[in-house]
């Protein structure tokens, strides 16, 4: 009966770590005003500009991409045109330090494999987790920032094609991950 009584105790103790593990983080939930309204929490609103915007004569495009400690983008996908510039500003939406919870934007030439890109990425903490041996199979990729930070990227957006970005922070590529079209 002791033994039945420790491990109960046991399991509640895990129950609330893990409770009080998952309320720390935030879930990314909206919260109710008391006017009944949904509201996003201040910590998941990166700025109230469209993520994407092209200019007026169509030469330039603007990305603003969000990454947050829940290990998500905004985007899964991005479009452009061919040569247009893009004007790419990653911002860490999150809390959690550059060591914890590092993200980055790195946009891969068709042929490159991600999950292959990324198990070697995960041994390049030396080098902002961008392998040395897979350079050439990068197109672009911005610094890697943590919680409150930003980077920015400027480039002409490739040939016409279907190409992949994500974040190459270890095992990040699982949920951080898009399509880049080029039309």
């Amino acid at each position: 009966m002791k033994k039945n009584a420790i491990s109960i105790l046991s399991a509640a103790v895990v129950f609330l770590s893990f409770n009080i593990l998952l309320s720390s983080c935030g879930g990314g939930e909206t919260a109710e005003s008391a006017t009944g309204n949904k509201e996003k929490p201040k910590s998941m609103i990166a700025d109230e500009q469209p993520p994407i915007e092209v200019s007026e004569d169509g030469s330039t495009v603007t990305v603003r991409l969000t990454g947050d400690d829940m290990m998500k983008y905004n985007l899964n996908k991005i479009e452009v045109k061919e040569g247009q510039k893009v004007k790419l500003t990653l911002t860490h939406i999150g809390k959690m330090p550059i060591e914890a919870m590092g993200h980055n934007f790195v946009l891969l030439k068709p042929e490159t494999t991600i999950e292959a890109f990324a198990n070697e990425a995960a041994l390049a903490k030396d080098n902002g987790y961008i392998p040395e041996s897979q350079k050439d199979n990068i197109i672009v990729h911005t610094d890697m920032v943590g919680g409150g930070q930003s980077t920015s990227i400027e480039f002409n957006a490739p040939a016409k094609g279907s190409y992949k970005f994500m974040c190459s922070f270890p095992a990040h590529y699982v949920n951080m991950q898009g399509d880049f079209v080029v039309n």
